[in-house]
């Protein structure tokens, strides 16, 4: 669905008719494969992005229960440990996206070392983070509710 989403939002208006439509093109442009594009650089952006945001989360969390003794971290403080921790873990990741959406989007196959490649050429290092501010809009607020989320359902467990 990845490869079918950015294909309908970067091509030109009226390219496809639906999502069934550039389904069944993309499927007679390469077949099965096509539909996977870009799933290379999204597994390798995945590992370290959740390493990081993971890591990142904890030890701010620990900080604030060491800096405040006796005191859970409010709803406020773990919100601001998890866009702490989603910001850095998308800084260190993100530069595999632009590569990512440019094999979903291709007509060819091609390969992920490649478009890294051409991605730098085009623009230096500037255009491996281009999209970043958006993205840090969308991701900080989902992963802040979902720390807390997740805070208090193990409190409610354990």
């Amino acid at each position: 669905m990845e490869v079918i989403k950015t294909r309908l939002a970067s091509a030109a208006t009226g390219k496809y008719r639906g999502i069934g439509h550039c389904a069944t093109v993309v499927y007679r442009l390469g077949g099965f494969s096509t539909f996977y594009r870009g799933l290379t650089p999204s597994l390798l952006g995945a590992m370290p992005y959740a390493a990081i945001d993971f890591y990142v989360y904890d030890t701010l969390k620990e900080k604030y229960i060491a800096n405040n003794p006796g005191r859970e971290p409010s709803v406020l403080a773990l919100m601001a440990c998890g866009a702490t921790s989603s910001s850095v873990g998308q800084l260190a990741s993100y530069p595999l996206a632009p590569v990512r959406t440019r094999m979903q989007a291709s007509d060819r196959p091609t390969g992920m070392l490649r478009e890294l490649r051409l991605v730098y050429r085009e623009g230096g290092l500037p255009s491996l983070y281009r999209g970043l501010v958006p993205n840090f809009i969308k991701v900080a607020p989902a992963v802040s509710i979902t720390y807390v989320i997740y805070e208090r359902m193990k409190a409610l467990l354990l």
